[in-house]
């Protein structure tokens, strides 16, 4: 199954938010789960957006887009509080993607 990771992200850096997720990413490729990368560092953030752009909202967009190639979704703790996390999980259910929160 591919499964993505939803978890807060706003002011952490790249490396703080793998270190929060390796664990889970650990047990689930252990449990033969493919886990779809969604910690986007900023030269892939960057690239491609268009000028005048809001950041946050593109940085959601890609996030969506990986969702849509997910099977289901793991909601890490505290993803009540981000706005980003909030919206990917109205996605996933409007889509009747598998959710589990942890």
């Amino acid at each position: 199954m591919k499964i993505m990771i939803s978890q807060p992200m706003n002011g952490k850096t790249e490396e703080q938010i793998r270190e929060e997720r390796a664990e889970l990413v650990k047990e689930l490729e252990e449990q033969g789960h493919e886990v779809v990368d969604t910690v986007f560092n900023d030269e892939y953030l960057t690239k491609d957006r268009p000028k005048n752009c809001n950041a946050g909202i593109w940085a959601l967009s890609k996030s969506l887009e990986v969702l849509g190639q997910a099977d289901a979704v793991v909601f890490m703790k505290g993803w009540e509080q981000a706005r980003g996390c909030r919206i990917e999980n109205q996605v996933a259910l409007a889509y009747g993607k598998f959710i589990k929160i942890l």
